[in-house]
């Protein structure tokens, strides 16, 4: 049997000692000082089995469970939604934070978003989000819903104007599913007074499998992934709105969507070197966002047609570039070539594309890691990335000179002791201060805050 990933990172004695992989990480920590090495090695040491059996840390480190789901909302408004995922962390008043998280729920998800008036879109639809305020005490001061209505609700992304833009990962039409609006849609929440912003689609961001968004804060435009299920698989597009200075509310005004097209690339899977770039690449103006008869990625994009990518995930802007991230990518479900995992940037400046890293896979102890997901810039230094592969769920760092390091091991067993499972980790962000690391834990549905010797160079 081949010794993974995974049992090294388990092992105390080489936690520490950091892995490397491949890919030009550098460009990722561009402005950032490198992350901290303990003891000469990567990373924080070792994780210290939790006595409670919820959450394996580095010795030093504390977690607090802020919210789980199933448990009383402190505003009254019903129990806290399931399947946390994408979230964001915003400032508050002095010391405190406001958090803004995804529910992806889909008709079967036991605990919906309550439908509350004036912030529900679809009162059939159980997505959603709620948002949290946490003082410097790490106590949650208010937990309540900030959208409703909406339906698998993954990702999204913050604006530089501190709302949260909350994506549908779902394109099911009114009378599907018992919806009765249309969905596939991006939608403003404000995290302070959800009230202001409503429930209101951006329409023309465009209708599909929405993931993630990251805006450019020198011209506003919006880039958007697409996580489609089933082949031909989701594209990658840009927004230009109308207003691009911004502000709330701004991006109703609408705007031009475009997607990505890579002359002579139909398929991102097929590029596998780590460096690879490709100048000059083309936006192609998309023929029906609403996608009345056509999902998007199906409509006729003219001579040269469109590229195409399977598992476009993560999404954010760092430096003068986006970074977007394709989790995985499997010939047996339709893609044109096989990876375990990538990231890739976009420099509108130079319209430029790269790959930037190639992850994988598990077996490959050399190599970062496999099904990428969501993933932060960590104001320590470094990137936390949390894996969506099978088996045990980590998050993990990477620092700037390509080691990988554990920081978070999930260890509430949904399964059995025979075949244990974990929830995967999601929405890993950080408070405005860089003093806490907040991060979920998909089912059961938990948000934790992380805090500790976090050092500094």
């Amino acid at each position: 049997m081949s010794v993974t990933r995974r049992q090294i990172l388990a092992r105390s004695g080489a936690v520490g000692a950091g892995i490397a992989f491949t890919g030009s990480v550098e460009q990722l920590f561009a402005g950032s000082s490198a992350a901290a090495h303990v003891g000469g090695t990567a990373g924080y040491g070792p994780l210290v089995p939790d006595p409670a059996g919820i959450l394996d840390l580095p010795r030093g480190f504390r977690y607090r469970i802020l919210s789980r789901e199933g448990q009383a909302m402190r505003s009254g408004q019903g129990p806290v939604p399931s399947c946390h995922d994408g979230m964001a962390a915003f400032p508050g008043r002095p010391g405190h934070v406001w958090l803004v998280r995804n529910h992806e729920n889909r008709p079967t998800s036991p605990h919906r978003v309550p439908a509350i008036s004036g912030i529900t879109y679809d009162p059939e639809a159980k997505g959603g989000c709620t948002t949290l305020e946490v003082s410097s005490e790490g106590a949650v001061r208010t937990e309540r819903v900030a959208i409703a209505g909406t339906a698998v609700n993954c990702a999204g992304g913050p604006t530089p104007w501190n709302t949260w833009l909350t994506c549908e990962e779902n394109e099911d039409k009114a009378g599907t599913n018992g919806y009765t609006k249309d969905h596939g849609f991006v939608f403003e929440v404000d995290p302070v007074r959800p009230e202001r912003s409503g429930a209101v689609p951006l329409t023309a961001m465009g209708r599909f499998q929405h993931e993630a968004v990251a805006i450019d804060p020198r011209d506003g435009v919006v880039y958007e992934t697409e996580d489609a299920f089933e082949k031909p698989f989701g594209l990658f597009y840009r927004f230009l709105p109308n207003k691009p200075k911004g502000g709330p509310g701004s991006l109703r005004a609408g705007g031009r969507l475009e997607a990505l097209r890579v002359p002579g690339v139909p398929d991102l899977a097929v590029v596998q070197a780590p460096g690879t770039s490709f100048d000059g690449v083309e936006w192609v103006p998309v023929p029906d966002p609403l996608a009345k008869q056509t999902p998007i990625r199906l409509q006729d994009f003219g001579r040269g047609g469109i590229t195409h990518a399977q598992k476009l995930e993560g999404c954010y802007w760092g430096g003068d570039r986006v970074y977007f991230v394709a989790s995985f990518a499997r010939k047996s479900e339709g893609s044109l070539a096989d990876h375990f995992g990538q990231v890739w940037s976009y420099e509108p400046g130079r319209r430029r594309l790269t790959l930037v890293i190639a992850f994988g896979p598990d077996t490959d102890v050399d190599t970062l890691g496999e099904s990428p997901d969501n993933i932060a810039l960590a104001p320590q230094g470094g990137l936390m990335v949390c894996e969506d592969g099978g088996g045990a769920q980590y998050v993990y760092g990477v620092t700037r000179d390509r080691k990988v390091y554990p920081m978070a091991r999930n260890r509430q067993n949904t399964g059995t002791d025979a075949e244990p499972e974990w929830g995967e980790f999601a929405g890993v962000t950080f408070s405005p201060d860089g003093r806490t690391m907040f991060v979920n834990v998909y089912s059961p549905g938990t948000t934790f805050a992380v805090t500790g010797p976090w050092r500094r160079r």
